[in-house]
């Protein structure tokens, strides 16, 4: 039987096994073709609230369980996504506008994420305090209990491993909030995997819907700590109810991300890095390069190669043929996009490449003649264009570069020595010299400041612990303490 067998899921929720869901259905489309592919379930806020019950239920017994059979269960996981790669790829590609590549770095990128997490469990857990109390002095890191996990529709696979694949490992239950545009992918294969894997029922709900679910989600008593990846307008929305709620809630945010380009670089392989950074998935990645900046003695060469590399891009229906970009997402984010180039070229700015688009496929776009003040310049467009910018020195390309309220990816292009000085200057939760700044790794940190989010809280150990755990403060003594009264 196929992992995804749509008798199985079609219309439903995943709220203590397969059931219809108060929100009624939705279809998923195909955003190349407009075709429905797949019928799921919508939840409703009850929905979630029920979902939160039961997984604080489930929780007690998972958090009890062996450390080494929760980690069996996490590698069994990972297993299950190789397992089920050509399956689970060809949805990408159907319902997320996912090229073959893209869809496969999110299949294996999840399996890397469920055995990085399988070794969570055996993780220390806490540390010996030194006390000059007369007792052991013990701070220890529990699990949180109920998380909820809200993820986008971009990389909708992956998006949520990264949360869900640490916080079960570490003892919690999960709800998980998928974006209904990929909820297949996003939701239900999560759900069908950990199924496949032996993970006890209740410990993770699938709870597909609009924003009313994400609210509850926030809202549920049972939750604890939430995991939110999306837009920094949402996001602010998400952060807000999590603090009335006196809930940690973890933000990983939008990014307008600057690439450096540095006197003396090779201009073609630097414009590799640019084209990559600024057209891998047709932009709609946080980390994409929305801001190149030029050194005015390569500029001309620059803005010529990544022109003709984005002119010799086949954009088109990924699951039709060999193509380099897919479909935006839907209607609603290609009228954002074509409204801040259209914005951006009538305020002086000029096309070196695109700016045209036949339905929901975009053209990929280099904006040049660009000020600081233009749309395209200024806003995060989460599309594949590329604005570019010249400096003159070290310090305008510092400014430039800090000049805006995101700060997640920075790629800095040339000479390495003098890419270490500025990346000194740089603020950015990440840094990449001689990459692009769209990378991500299981156990790297990930995470952006400002706009970008909060921080580090995603990738490796140390963050995952951080996270997903509250950390208890225990005391022992040797015989019981006298008091004065």
């Amino acid at each position: 039987m196929a992992l995804l067998d749509e008798a199985l899921w079609t219309g439903k929720i995943h709220l203590d096994g397969w059931r219809p869901g108060n929100g009624g259905t939705t279809k998923v489309t195909n955003p190349s073709t407009g075709e429905q592919i797949a019928e799921i379930g919508l939840a409703d806020p009850d929905d979630v609230y029920a979902a939160a019950r039961a997984a604080a239920a489930a929780q007690k017994s998972w958090a009890a369980t062996a450390p080494s059979e929760r980690a069996e269960i996490l590698r069994r996981a990972g297993e299950k996504f190789r397992e089920h790669a050509d399956e689970l790829i060809g949805w990408g590609l159907r319902e997320a506008g996912s090229i073959p590549d893209k869809a496969a770095m999110e299949v294996f990128g999840s399996a890397t994420e469920c055995f990085e997490a399988s070794a969570l469990p055996t993780h220390p857990h806490g540390e010996y305090l030194p006390s000059d109390n007369g007792h052991w002095s013990i701070a220890r890191r529990l699990p949180a209990g109920v998380v909820s996990v809200i993820a986008p529709f971009n990389f909708p696979l992956l998006l949520a491993m990264r949360s869900v694949a640490p916080a079960l490992a570490l003892g919690n239950a999960v709800l998980l909030k998928p974006d209904p545009r990929t909820t297949v992918i996003g939701g239900v294969a999560v759900a069908r995997i950990f199924e496949e894997a032996g993970l006890p029922a209740g410990v993770l709900q699938v709870l597909p819907g609009g924003g009313d679910v994400g609210a509850a989600t926030v809202d549920a008593p049972e939750v604890r700590v939430v995991s939110f990846t999306g837009s920094t307008a949402a996001g602010r929305h998400v952060g807000k109810a999590g603090a009335e709620h006196l809930k940690r809630t973890h933000l990983e945010l939008g990014g307008n991300n600057a690439m450096i380009v540095l006197p003396g670089a090779d201009v073609d392989l630097a414009a590799g890095v640019g084209a990559m950074g600024s057209f891998f998935h047709q932009g709609q990645i946080c980390m994409t390069t929305g801001r190149h900046l030029v050194h005015e003695s390569v500029y001309d060469d620059y803005v010529r190669a990544l022109a003709a590399k984005a002119d010799a891009l086949v954009v088109g229906d990924p699951a039709g043929g060999p193509v380099h970009l897919g479909p935006i997402i839907d209607e609603r984010q290609l009228a954002n996009i074509d409204t801040i180039v259209q914005d951006t070229v009538a305020a002086g700015g000029t096309l070196a490449a695109g700016g045209t688009h036949e339905g929901l496929f975009y053209r990929p776009t280099v904006l040049t003649d660009l000020t600081t003040e233009m749309p395209a310049w200024g806003q995060e467009t989460f599309g594949p264009v590329a604005p570019v910018l010249k400096f003159s020195d070290s310090d305008e390309a510092v400014e430039l570069a800090n000049a805006s309220e995101y700060g997640l990816s920075v790629s800095i292009v040339g000479d390495v020595g003098q890419a270490m000085k500025i990346a000194d200057r740089i603020h950015s939760g990440k840094i990449h010299i001689n990459e692009m700044t769209v990378a991500d790794e299981a156990n790297a940190p990930f995470g952006g400041v400002g706009a970008s989010g909060t921080g580090s809280r995603f990738g490796g150990p140390a963050a995952n612990i951080e996270a997903f755990t509250e950390t208890q403060w225990v005391t022992v003594r040797p015989d019981i303490a006298p008091y004065p009264f």
